[in-house]
């Protein structure tokens, strides 16, 4: 375990893999530090914020002989997500796994998956399966694709995953969801939050329009709205992250 600073308030975790990350992002979420302001997860790292260049520093300390210990806390939460199995790579992934298509099919939606962190892009979620056993290391596509279409369910080095909004990629693309991932008036603004458990659903056809409010705690946001009247020529806007969106 590393601890670098970045900045004056914050601190980069890295650690050995994504279930040290996982166990102290679930540590941390649930007690953070004093004056801890957000944290962060990825792949192997743990970014954590800070009011104050001081909870810094004292944080840095801290976090020396820091072990995250099983969190007794909600229960978890499972996301259902529709899928259309039309991909465009279903047959190269199936054989790249060594896999028919319909095992494939089979394996994605058997598999339990948990929301491991966010990235790439707003409501893009990483998830891996809950047991490691089921894994399997999905190599990137050789050419990355310039425009994948938003709800497109793809894998890709051990993870699995939708884009919410039509963007470059490269992974293994293996069907089509039309449940929005994102939702900027909605709280939280992602469908699958880090910690959540992730089932796929094959399904023959999908509606234009999924309502997401089943899931329970995505409700319309009451946030101040600012309306730019005359923007003028070098005018910029710049707000501040906000925590708990990572």
């Amino acid at each position: 375990m590393h601890i670098h600073p970045v900045g004056t308030r914050a601190l980069l975790v890295e650690l050995e893999d994504l279930s040290q990350v996982m166990a102290w992002h679930a540590a941390l979420d649930a007690n953070p530090l004093k004056d801890q302001v957000d944290a962060i997860a990825a792949a192997t790292t743990l970014l954590l914020t800070f009011a104050t260049p001081n909870s810094a520093a004292a944080a840095a300390e801290k976090l020396q002989d820091f072990r995250p210990t099983a969190q007794a806390g909600e229960d978890p939460r499972f996301v259902e997500i529709d899928v259309l199995y039309d991909g465009e790579d279903l047959d190269e992934a199936a054989e790249l796994m060594g896999m028919s298509r319909e095992g494939l099919i089979d394996w994605h939606t058997s598999t339990e998956w948990l929301a491991a962190f966010g990235g790439f892009a707003p409501g893009f979620t990483y998830c891996t399966p809950a047991d490691s056993a089921q894994n399997f290391n999905i190599e990137r596509r050789a050419t990355p694709r310039t425009a994948v279409p938003a709800g497109a369910v793809g894998i890709a080095g051990g993870f699995s995953a939708v884009y919410p909004r039509v963007s470059p990629g490269g992974w293994q693309l293996l069907g089509t969801t039309s449940t929005p991932m994102w939702e900027s008036d909605a709280h939280p603004p992602a469908l699958v939050q880090p910690g959540d458990r992730v089932r796929y659903r094959a399904v023959s056809s999908l509606p234009d329009v999924v309502s997401t409010t089943p899931f329970g705690r995505r409700t319309p946001a009451r946030l101040p709205r600012l309306e730019v009247l005359d923007a003028g020529l070098l005018t910029l806007y710049q707000i501040r992250a906000a925590p708990g969106r990572g």
